[in-house]
């Protein structure tokens, strides 16, 4: 099997985060004037999924709106939002990282929440052997979960052991480590607050210097 790297491009190589952000504190204000801001943020969402966060919030608040009908509704909105936002963020930088790793025979996994049917479009004239697009929905908030990673490695034909996982949190940085997997975490202001012990490289953007970062961390030359 080949080595690969995993990209959880809507956190990694975008501002996934300040949108997620956004569109959770626009959601909640329509949906009850909840209010939303980034200690309400750290607490009850980053890291959980959109149920169980609610479920805890949502008594803080005493709102009579239902957990499980918000997180839904969140869920499809935040994805909506994915759908425009995703085709837009593919930068020249994120091009050189992707290019640079695939020229060294490093399987590329770009996965995103996004529909398929809507950023595939985007992303194809660099797709290929090597370079595949992964969709899988998650209910997690800002992250995902460490079975996700596993999941991906396993439909993309790689070994996670083998395999170095994108992410745009400290708390993808955990998950990918209760995978098995090596990390790369992109820092960005709305998460820098969280614990990315464990990285194996922290990075400022997805270019070709973190691309070399990768390569590094799974020994080609």
């Amino acid at each position: 099997m080949p080595k690969g790297v995993i990209i959880e491009f809507d956190f990694a190589a975008m501002d996934g985060a300040g949108l997620l952000f956004e569109t959770t504190r626009k959601f909640l204000k329509d949906l009850d004037g909840i209010p939303f801001d980034e200690v309400v943020e750290a607490r009850y969402m980053a890291g959980f999924n959109y149920h169980g966060a609610f479920a805890e919030y949502f008594p803080v608040v005493k709102t009579k709106k239902t957990a499980a009908k918000a997180a839904l509704d969140l869920f499809t909105t935040f994805e909506a939002v994915l759908n425009d936002a995703v085709p837009k963020s593919i930068t020249p930088g994120f091009r050189n990282f992707v290019k640079t790793l695939s020229a060294k025979g490093v399987k590329v996994v770009i996965a995103t929440r996004a529909a398929e049917a809507a950023v595939e479009p985007a992303f194809r004239p660099m797709l290929g052997a090597d370079v595949v697009l992964y969709h899988e929905d998650s209910p997690t908030y800002g992250c995902v979960k460490w079975d996700l990673w596993r999941r991906a490695c396993a439909a993309c034909g790689l070994r996670h052991v083998t395999t170095v996982a994108v992410t745009g949190s400290g708390n993808g940085v955990k998950s990918a480590l209760y995978a098995g997997m090596a990390s790369v975490a992109v820092s960005s202001r709305r998460t820098e607050y969280q614990d990315h012990t464990g990285a194996n490289a922290i990075v400022s953007a997805l270019n070709a210097d973190a691309a070399r970062e990768v390569l590094k961390i799974l020994r080609v030359k």
